[in-house]
């Protein structure tokens, strides 16, 4: 086993992203880096490196304890790699799960039908505020 791996071929051997396509592009639009520099797919990692990944709105932070470029079973991924992120990007992640459709960043598709269905019942939930009053015009004289 080499002492160094390509990052796009170890991101998808750890299975952080499906295939080395994405982990590619994901390397090409700046969603992948170390030590706050952007990597490029062909950058080499060595055991030791930490390396974040940017999945909106979380960014992971994963330690490489194997530079492998052959992907492993799940089981084994405990030797690949540490998963080092932070405990407050997992807050993030939940409270984003939580609001839901109201942080839907734009150009993510139409509300779902359960999202149309929160906003209908939140518009309803509109108090009327001139409804109680009863308005009485007629015993009112004009100067």
């Amino acid at each position: 086993m080499s002492g160094e791996a390509r990052i796009d071929k170890w991101l998808w051997a750890a299975r952080i992203f499906k295939t080395r396509t994405i982990a590619a592009a994901a390397c090409k639009k700046g969603q992948v880096s170390m030590g706050g520099v952007q990597l490029k797919a062909s950058r080499m990692i060595k055991a030791g490196d930490v390396v974040s990944v940017r999945k909106p709105p979380v960014t992971y932070s994963f330690r490489v304890l194997q530079p492998i470029e052959k992907r492993v079973g799940a089981r084994l991924l405990h030797e690949v790699m540490e998963n080092v992120t932070p405990p407050e990007q997992y807050e993030l992640l939940e409270m984003s799960k939580i609001s839901g459709f109201v942080d839907r960043a734009k150009g993510t598709g139409r509300p779902t039908k359960k999202d149309r269905r929160s906003l209908d019942g939140f518009q309803s939930e509109v108090p009327e505020f001139f409804g109680d009053f009863d308005f009485d015009f007629e015993d009112d004289e004009m100067p």
